[in-house]
This record gives C-alpha cells, structure tokens and sequence, in this order.
C-alpha cells in the first residue's frame, strides 16, 4: 500500500470522489444537493490517493483504493475534505493510510490542525475519526445548524 501526494487533477482521484458521491447521494438523501455545493474538487490543490498492488490478467499493476484531501481553513487550519475508500478495500488500514499522509501534509506546510465535517449517518466514518483521536467540535461555517452534520477537530 503507497500514499501519493498530487492534486485534484488526478484521474484515480476523480474516478473515486464519483464513487464517494454515488454514495453519499443514497445517504445524505434530500440534503445531497445542499453538502454537494461545498465539494468541488477543483479547489483541492493538495490530494493524497492510496495505491494497492493487485494481479491483473497476470500482470502486476496498482490500483487507488483511497482517496482524501485538504485546504486552507484559516491561518493555522486546514480542512480535511473528500475521505474516502472503495468498498473492496475497507477495513484494511487504507483510510488510516489516507489520514496519517494529509495530516503529515498539513503539518510539513506548517499548520496545526485539521478539522472536518461528515455526516451522522454515516457511522463508520464518525466511528473511525473517533478511533484516530479527532474531538467533536461545534459545527462550523455552512455546517451551522444542519442537524445531519457532525464536525470534528485533531490537533497535528
């Protein structure tokens, strides 16, 4: 399993954020078209896709498994957006993976935090920020308010 920092130009980065909004479209429901406005990936300039090694018809290839990435939030915070791992693959340590390589980002580029949003129906999620140490914190921004909504905070 290999991290690979690239933007949001990367094709195995799109193809698995069309992944994770199929899914979140059967989740957040009525609410979809309202959490979608806030994740346009063409303002994510620091992306990090997970690449696991599968035999192919023989050959040896890589295929993205897990996908996250962040922007600047303010001066010393970055927000973690688009986390994600296919289906196959979860369970496996590729979210951890995914996790651990934006928050070493984050801190290489010298901030201090990384706050996120999900929402409460998606248990795993909630689950596993939990389990990484990441603290509920009030919502912010345009999560203010939206009951399905859940934010979380990690000092880095």
């Amino acid at each position: 399993m290999k991290a690979i920092r690239t933007n949001s130009e990367n094709k195995d980065f799109i193809n698995l954020v069309k992944q994770l909004d199929a899914y979140l479209k059967i989740t957040d429901g009525d609410e979809h078209d309202y959490y979608n406005q806030f994740n346009h990936v063409d303002v994510l300039k620091n992306v990090v896709v997970v690449y696991v090694d599968t035999e192919i018809n023989s050959a040896q290839g890589k295929i993205a498994v897990g996908c996250g990435a962040f922007k600047k939030f303010n001066d010393t915070t970055v927000e973690l957006k688009r986390m994600f791992v296919s289906k196959e693959q979860r369970g496996k340590g590729v979210a951890q993976k995914v996790l651990l390589a934006l928050e070493i980002w984050a801190k290489e580029l010298g901030f201090k935090s990384c706050v996120l949003e999900t929402g409460k129906r998606q248990v795993e999620a909630v689950q596993f920020y939990k389990k990484c140490n990441y603290e509920i914190i009030p919502n912010y921004g345009q999560y203010k308010g939206m009951e399905n909504s859940i934010c979380f905070e990690k000092k880095v």
